[in-house]
């Protein structure tokens, strides 16, 4: 396989609060690959990935809403995964994709796994890095949820008007370091190229601070398990073995949901492998994925 690095362009999808922005690399006309980014990341998160993937393909990556270059949503607005499974439809009819693959890490494999559900025929293979394609959250959970959700959209609007946090280049880095300790420096930096804006007297994060809410929309195990019955695409679902890595949810208290969620992929002859490395391997040390990735698409997508 050629991994010469295929030519990038920008991507800009017109919404109606402003514009979903992202970059493209490979031919038009090959086959189509929507990439979507794990929260508070961007599009930059596919940049080490993607040169390594089958060259017959058209790989789109976006930066989500309220991240990265992308527009933020209108004042009130929550952000949840309906709602960003909405804005992949935008995307999709804008660039006349009928039939495509989706690859999403973290909470754009969440994203990914609920569209593939809600609009199975559009969606040739799915592809999750280090996610499960669903989030079920205890029956009993759910109520709490949405209440913190919402009581902390109401205190954010009191202080709303505030100017955003200025930063040294530097003390980005370092912000972005602390919070995602297992990020390379190299990967700090690439997310920071479009994770930065710049303001007077240096940069400010380019996220809208709504995305750090809790997610109100929430659903049950049962409904992530019809949902998942309901995806006609094959799926490979990639988990990292380190510790942050989602490999390791057998020690947190979703062990159950989880397991009972990963099982049923097993169920439906999905596959479901685990790699050396953190959450963000993908980006890190892509290499540790390509080839996962690679025959896949050649097998499930190309040669079809």
């Amino acid at each position: 396989m050629d991994t010469m690095e295929p030519a990038v362009s920008d991507v800009c999808v017109r919404v109606p609060w402003g514009e979903i922005k992202g970059k493209a690399w490979g031919p038009e006309s090959g086959r189509p690959v929507l990439c979507l980014h794990g929260w508070a990341d961007n599009c930059g998160t596919f940049k080490t990935l993607i040169p390594l993937l089958p060259k017959e393909c058209r790989y789109v990556a976006v930066d989500m809403p309220g991240h990265g270059f992308s527009s933020h949503r209108p004042p009130g607005v929550f952000y949840s995964f309906s709602t960003y499974v909405a804005d992949v439809r935008r995307v999709v009819e804008d660039l006349q994709w009928t039939k495509f693959s989706i690859m999403g890490h973290s909470m754009g494999g969440n994203i990914s796994g609920m569209f593939s559900a809600l609009f199975p025929e559009m969606v040739e293979a799915v592809i999750l890095l280090d996610a499960f394609g669903f989030i079920p959250t205890d029956s009993g959970e759910i109520s709490k949820i949405m209440r913190q959700g919402i009581e902390e959209m109401i205190q954010y609007e009191k202080t709303k008007d505030k100017p955003p946090k200025v930063y040294a280049y530097e003390k980005a880095v370092e912000r972005l370091q602390t919070a995602n300790p297992p990020l390379s420096e190299y990967s700090v930096h690439i997310l920071l190229e479009r994770g930065l804006v710049q303001v007077e007297g240096g940069f400010a994060f380019s996220r809208d601070l709504r995305v750090n809410f809790r997610n109100i929309d929430r659903i049950t195990l049962e409904r992530s398990l019809e949902l998942q019955s309901r995806i006609q695409a094959p799926i490979l679902i990639i988990l990292a073995k380190g510790p942050r890595g989602f490999a390791n949810f057998q020690e947190s208290k979703y062990k159950e949901l989880f397991s009972t969620l990963l099982q049923g992929y097993r169920d439906r002859n999905h596959t479901v492998v685990t790699v050396d490395g953190d959450h963000h391997v993908h980006l890190n040390n892509p290499e540790t994925v390509s080839t996962l990735v690679s025959d896949f698409l050649q097998t499930k997508v190309i040669s079809q």
